[in-house]
């Protein structure tokens, strides 16, 4: 049950934060992005919060646990190059993102807001990862 119950509240309090700092609005981020029109940099403090609270826990759990509270492995990826792949992945996001207004986590949090746009973004988000060939996932 404790597997259960953290996750849930995990995301209770990710999308809380998202829904209280405006974050699932697409016109937060597309204000955000409109770098030569009128540029709303709210984005980049919700993030730099997020890093400022997020840094000093995962140094201090990196070095004091040997896994997560939800009991699963800690297991950083190995460096990684530039490649094709990767390039044509954040060409992809970025376009998703641009024309949406819309990343993963707002996506789903506007989901449980009612939006019916999220929910269709939502819906061939996944769709769209689940199409992608298993050779191009890592």
């Amino acid at each position: 049950m404790k597997s259960l119950l953290l996750p849930v509240f995990y995301g209770l309090i990710f999308g809380f934060g998202l829904a209280l700092s405006g974050m699932n609005q697409p016109s937060k981020v597309i204000g955000f992005l409109d770098i030569t029109g009128h540029w709303d940099p709210s984005l980049a403090f919700v993030m730099g919060g997020a890093i400022a609270v997020y840094l000093p826990v995962y140094l201090w759990t990196r070095h004091k646990l040997s896994q997560s509270i939800l009991g699963s492995s800690f297991s950083l990826l190995p460096a990684q190059s530039i490649d094709a792949k990767l390039v044509l992945g954040a060409l992809c996001f970025g376009a998703g993102w641009g024309l949406s207004g819309y990343c993963p986590g707002p996506a789903l949090s506007s989901v449980g807001a009612f939006s019916a746009n999220a929910a269709w973004f939502s819906i061939f988000m996944v769709l769209g990862i689940m199409l992608t060939p298993k050779r191009f996932i890592a």
